[in-house]
């Protein structure tokens, strides 16, 4: 076992684990700061640079073997020709994410001059936008004001008045950025490059004479505008709008895109499984022997869907039916549609309805009660009947198994019948969808 692990808990891995599962625990975790940054969190570079160290040191056999049996106080003082954490090997972490990802890519090294790879085009900008299950259904046109940074006209997007040009920074000395050693601990030191904040990393500033009246030195303005997406028929949950070139504008870049990710809104009725539908509708214990021609139910569209059940069908607690292409529209396909997936569930007449009828006669009519248990058990206890809630049982902690109430209301699709009705009976393993009451 190593003698300590936190480079390892820096990635996010065991200390068990293999290089390849190092690289991809550290190419996620760079990813991820890549294309989501935090520019509310000024560590964010700080704990990249710290993630860039641990994965040089693990990712070589030597330096990995010398950290676990020394730690990071051996790898300090250089046991087993490691490089030392504060040093990281003199391999600049650009480099590293650079070798993972491409020269394309770009996390923020690129200050001042540096010679990193400058960005091909400005940073997009991710909105989520709450949808509900009928928007999905029939589609949707939006309109919205939004506001968005444009190049300033004045200045041309140099950010300076008339012929001026901006100074060298004094504090960086024009890199756009300044060392800063930052302490893990005891005898742990990590020195990392760091975005200048005189000239927020441009390596040159303007003097405060010298800066555009209008955009007061930014390069950019802000502009209202008014955008427009459209929701089609069939999108799903988390599907991504892109308004190519709609998002804010940099000098001597093109703009980025607006990105626009859907989030479904719970709906109180229906509930989607891909292009398919789900719903509880209930019936009447009449219905349930005598059979039904009635609206079941009312869709996302605000049709009525009438259903007639065949005649001399007894519908069963737990039965479910299929209305076949009554389920969604088939993203870029709307004329197809999935099933709307129907569970039935009877409502049991209450104790008044009871006193209306003749018992004895109702007695003649039903199926008889089922008889006593023979053989009987050589002791049989009475035990009082008392009403109670499933909820108070699940609620309470118990030893039984967690599907323990998931077999007498089991919900299974995908079987056929040979006629319009279809009860659904498939080789479902046993995981039942959660229905909504319609």
């Amino acid at each position: 076992m190593p003698v300590e692990t936190e480079l390892y808990d820096l990635l996010g891995v065991p200390p068990s684990a293999t290089e390849d599962e190092i690289k991809k625990a550290y190419r996620k975790k760079a990813w991820t700061m890549e294309h989501h940054p935090n520019p509310d969190d000024p560590t964010a570079h700080q704990r990249f640079q710290e993630m860039a160290a641990a994965y040089e040191i693990l990712s070589s056999v030597e330096t990995r073997e010398a950290y676990d049996r020394y730690g990071m106080e051996g790898m300090s003082r250089g046991a087993g020709g490691g490089p030392g954490f504060g040093g990281m090997g003199g391999m600049d972490p650009a480099d590293i994410f650079a070798e993972l990802f491409g020269a394309s890519m770009n996390f923020g090294f690129d200050y001042g001059q540096s010679r990193g790879p400058r960005r091909t085009k400005g940073q997009d900008s991710h909105i989520p936008y709450e949808v509900t299950l009928e928007d999905l259904y029939n589609g949707k046109t939006v309109k919205m004001n939004m506001e968005k940074e444009i190049v300033c006209g004045l200045c041309k997007g140099t950010g300076a008045k008339g012929n001026a040009k901006p100074k060298p920074c004094i504090k960086c000395d024009g890199k756009g950025w300044t060392n800063v050693t930052t302490s893990l601990g005891p005898s742990r030191l990590c020195t990392h490059r760091a975005m200048c904040t005189e000239c927020q990393g441009q390596g040159e500033k303007l003097r405060e004479k010298d800066r555009c009246k209008k955009c007061k030195g930014n390069k950019t303005v802000k502009e209202r505008t008014r955008q427009e997406i459209y929701i089609e028929r069939g999108m799903a949950d988390r599907q991504r709008i892109v308004l190519a070139g709609a998002g804010d504008e940099e000098p001597g870049i093109p703009p980025g895109d607006v990105i626009f990710t859907l989030k479904t809104r719970h709906h109180e009725s229906f509930e989607r499984s891909g292009n398919d539908l789900l719903t509880t509708v209930h019936i009447t214990l009449s219905e349930a022997l005598l059979g039904f021609s009635r609206i079941l139910l009312t869709h996302l569209d605000g049709r009525g869907v009438h259903v007639t059940s065949p005649p001399g069908k007894i519908i069963k607690p737990g039965d479910s039916i299929i209305l076949r292409g009554e389920g969604m529209p088939v993203y870029k396909t709307p004329d197809h549609k999935g099933n709307l997936y129907v569970m039935l569930e009877i409502d049991m007449p209450d104790e008044s309805w009871l006193k209306t009828v003749d018992a004895k006669a109702l007695a003649g009519i039903l199926p008889p009660k089922k008889p006593e248990m023979d053989p009987k058990p050589a002791v049989v206890d009475e035990v009082p009947f008392e009403e109670s809630d499933i909820v108070d049982v699940r609620e309470t902690p118990f030893n039984a198994s967690s599907s323990f109430f998931d077999h007498a209301s089991g919900f299974q699709f995908g079987g056929d019948d040979e006629d319009e009705w279809e009860d659904d009976d498939d080789e479902d393993d046993g995981m039942e969808p959660e229905c909504r009451t319609q």
